[in-house]
């Protein structure tokens, strides 16, 4: 276990603060260029902090920077507008969701946690294809729902683990699915600054949560 020291937790926390301050500045202006610039300067840094705390010392912790690593690629390919980038984003991201997933069911699982918290993410689940449906290409409906299982699965195994290492893992899962629904809502429904001033600051604390959790190990 490589336990981050107080000064070096602050100072990348910090660093992650000030570059998505950076690209919600850029969003909230629409500076494509700005975007483009800062938004893999801030994935980036979750992936140093992943690093830092020892990602590639543990199966657990090589499984968490994959789907960092995966989660970079899907930042990277929703920075253009175009559709086909945006399938190369989803399944990046599905794919980030299911290393996540697997990097969970390697810690201890409590099975009263997990049916609770299956019940909650399905009502949720549900929710969101009801919604989102009516909107969706035929194309995307599909995937969108893989997506949906996906993620949903991420939050089930991050729950089962409250029990025994805390709410860390669980907070970040919750963030994580928080955070693409504005994605969606963004992609699908109503396109606004608002979708990006929401949800981006919920995605990298997500993923600052997980690459954090590494250190549990």
């Amino acid at each position: 276990m490589n336990i981050f020291p107080t000064s070096q937790l602050i100072i990348i926390s910090a660093l992650l603060a000030l570059a998505v301050a950076a690209l919600l500045w850029a969003e909230w202006k629409s500076s494509s260029f700005g975007v483009a610039l800062t938004k893999p300067i801030a994935s980036t840094i979750f992936m140093i902090a992943a690093l830092l705390a020892g990602a590639l010392t543990s199966t657990y912790g090589q499984l968490i920077f994959l789907g960092l690593i995966l989660s970079w690629l899907g930042d990277v390919f929703l920075i253009p507008k175009r559709q086909i980038f945006f399938v190369f984003g989803l399944g990046s991201f599905l794919l980030a969701h299911l290393a996540f997933a697997c990097a969970f069911i390697l810690l201890p699982l409590e099975s009263s946690s997990l049916a609770i918290v299956a019940m909650a993410i399905s009502v949720f689940a549900i929710f969101v294809v009801r919604w989102l449906w009516p909107h969706l290409p035929g194309n995307l409906r599909l995937p969108v729902v893989a997506y949906l299982g996906a993620i949903s699965l991420m939050v089930v195994l991050a729950g089962g683990t409250v029990t025994f290492v805390g709410p860390l893992l669980l907070t970040g899962a919750i963030l994580f699915a928080i955070s693409d629904v504005f994605v969606a809502r963004e992609r699908f429904v109503s396109s606004s600054v608002t979708n990006k001033l929401c949800g981006l600051p919920l995605y990298y604390a997500a993923q600052l949560l997980f690459a954090l959790s590494i250190q549990i190990q």
